[in-house]
């Protein structure tokens, strides 16, 4: 079997033009993850015990199960609600809500934790030198806590940020035309479904490297920042 290059170039090509909307789909739920992360981190490491036992439950459904599980129970279970408690149809709501609304999910899940260990990660003694100094719980949090503690996360951030473009792969199930859904139709059209996917594979990867290499500079330049005191004196 001898590989067409043309139709490899071709399809980079007609792949391209979905980047963006992929983008989209990848790091919208990582924005909105981060919210839902920030807030279920603090609830975890407070003292509310019903709240924390269902912030504790969240965070090991998500983490425990497939993304793929997400969708389609977000997908078919937002429909069969909708249709048999409140008699309305969904079938006007863009396909793709129910996959950000699945992923949102998934990341704040595994965000959480990755914050929780962030904050964790700050020795207390930082905590009490700034609190005796007089500042506030919130001055110290905002000027010492959280920054150090982002810089310790941003290693696992760029996991995440590469595992959420790659799991944007499985939306095309749904019949989400993404990177992955838009090769298997150019792929559908002559059956040269290898050369689609190689030329899919090359994108995901390029996007993957240059994530790891935007996320390299900002460890370096926050780094720096927080070393230079601006911080702490801010």
């Amino acid at each position: 079997m001898q590989l067409d290059f043309n139709f490899i170039m071709y399809a980079l090509k007609e792949l391209s033009k979905v980047i963006p909307f992929t983008l989209f789909l990848a790091f919208t739920p990582i924005i909105l993850g981060f919210v839902i992360g920030l807030i279920v981190a603090f609830i975890r490491m407070s003292d509310l015990k019903i709240i924390k036992a269902c912030a504790n439950f969240y965070v090991s459904f998500y983490r425990g199960t497939p993304v793929i599980m997400h969708i389609f129970i977000i997908y078919f279970g937002f429909t069969n609600l909708a249709q048999e408690v409140l008699n309305v149809s969904l079938n006007g709501i863009p396909l793709y809500v129910f996959v950000l609304i699945a992923l949102t999910l998934n990341a704040g899940a595994f965000l959480s934790e990755i914050i929780r260990s962030g904050i964790l990660s700050v020795s207390k003694g930082q905590i009490e030198a700034a609190q005796s100094i007089g500042m506030t719980m919130s001055q110290t949090f905002r000027r010492i806590i959280f920054p150090q503690a982002i810089v310790a996360a941003i290693p696992n951030l760029t996991n995440i940020c590469t595992a959420f473009l790659h799991a944007t792969s499985i939306a095309f199930l749904i019949s989400v035309t993404e990177i992955t859904g838009t090769a298997n139709i150019i792929a559908a059209s002559n059956l040269k479904f290898l050369e689609a996917f190689i030329a899919a594979a090359v994108i995901y990867w390029v996007i993957s490297i240059l994530i790891e290499v935007l996320s390299a500079k900002i460890e370096k330049k926050v780094t720096k920042h927080i070393r230079s005191g601006v911080v702490q004196n801010t």
